[in-house]
């Protein structure tokens, strides 16, 4: 498994190692890269995290028949997938998501940042239904205080949701150790670990404001 778990087996934060998760990361944090391929790169980002964060779906065996004979083979057990991404930038994440599951269903919760405190608001919050039978992928590329990934988690569970997964692109340490001593029991997948927040709370190195550069509008 291509992952670390940097606080202890029975923790659930798990970092990417994978060579083409880091290699693709490099990529987006230089600033000569364009709208359109940065676009294209957390696409395929988000394909490889989603393949590890979903590495444990139950499976069910089913009968088909083959141009051979009938077999049971397995297939995803239970409800479909929900995507969750955190307005706006995690959208760029949710169409490498549905590459591997097509028939997910998709929520959205819109949070902003208050420029002096840089704590989050919530402006919107739609889930899809039964929420809480579901699998839930929460998806914001940067985890940077952990305020708005922890404020939307809370929003979910208020609404019923139970198994959630967090993954991000790139976390700060403060925004690990507050998701995690806020929500122990969800799944934290990280590309990358970088160094610290500085003054301002933005990621360093980072890779500047991911959504600016996703939607070209920095």
């Amino acid at each position: 498994m291509a992952m670390q778990n940097i606080y202890g087996p029975e923790d659930n934060v798990f970092i990417q190692t994978h060579p083409l998760i880091q290699h693709k990361i490099s990529m987006l944090r230089d600033i000569n890269t364009g709208t359109n391929e940065f676009r294209k790169l957390i696409e395929e980002i988000a394909v490889l995290m989603g393949f590890e964060a979903l590495r444990d779906l139950p499976l069910e065996d089913r009968e088909v028949v083959t141009p051979i004979e009938t077999c049971m083979t397995p297939f995803v057990a239970g409800k479909k997938l929900a995507i969750v991404p955190i307005l706006r930038a995690g959208l760029g994440m949710v169409s490498g998501i549905t590459t591997l599951v097509p028939t997910a269903k998709i929520g959205h919760i819109g949070m902003y940042r208050d420029e002096v405190t840089h704590e989050p608001h919530e402006y919107y919050c739609k889930l899809p239904k039964p929420i809480e039978l579901r699998t839930i992928l929460v998806l914001d590329p940067m985890l940077a205080t952990g305020g708005s990934a922890t404020d939307s988690i809370t929003l979910i569970k208020e609404r019923g949701g139970k198994k959630i997964k967090f993954l991000c692109i790139i976390a700060a340490p403060e925004g690990i150790k507050r998701l995690h001593e806020a929500h122990p029991d969800v799944q934290i997948y990280v590309g990358h670990l970088d160094r610290e927040l500085n003054e301002n709370a933005y990621i360093c190195p980072g890779l500047g404001d991911a959504g600016d550069r996703i939607f070209g509008t920095k």
